[in-house]
């Protein structure tokens, strides 16, 4: 890992909420709503923003915990800032906290963990899964 990361950084997306973002489970419908599911990846992505500039060209992050509460719903069409703070730094892990909101509430709240590994060691785990 390149040196420079932070306890305390943080990296801001942004998303506006799309009917492929709605809770649905197996093709269907279950409110014309913002889904847990999507509200994870957006916190997951927010948190892969820390990480980004620091990764060395032999490595990758890969994913090692969520802790997610979704809070409030959004409709369709609102924007939602996702904002992850980089909280603790231990050996390859990379902590962060994440707060969801949209212009009138926090939507979500959790943490996500990543670990910082040599591509060769993910592609060699994977490879021991198949055998």
């Amino acid at each position: 890992m390149k040196p420079g990361m932070q306890v305390g950084q943080t990296a801001t997306i942004t998303a506006t909420v799309t009917p492929d973002m709605f809770a649905q489970f197996e093709g269907t419908l279950v409110h014309p709503a913002y889904s847990t599911v999507s509200m994870v990846y957006h916190m997951e992505w927010a948190a892969r923003q820390i990480i980004l500039p620091y990764l060395e060209h032999f490595e990758e992050g890969i994913g090692g915990g969520i802790k997610a509460k979704h809070l409030a719903p959004t409709p369709e069409g609102m924007t939602l800032e996702i904002t992850a703070t980089l909280t603790q730094l231990k050996g390859k892990a990379v902590i962060c906290d994440v707060i969801v909101k949209n212009n009138k509430a926090i939507v979500g709240e959790g943490e996500v963990t990543q670990y910082i590994l040599p591509r060769s060691v993910i592609t060699e785990k994977l490879q021991e899964m198949k055998i």
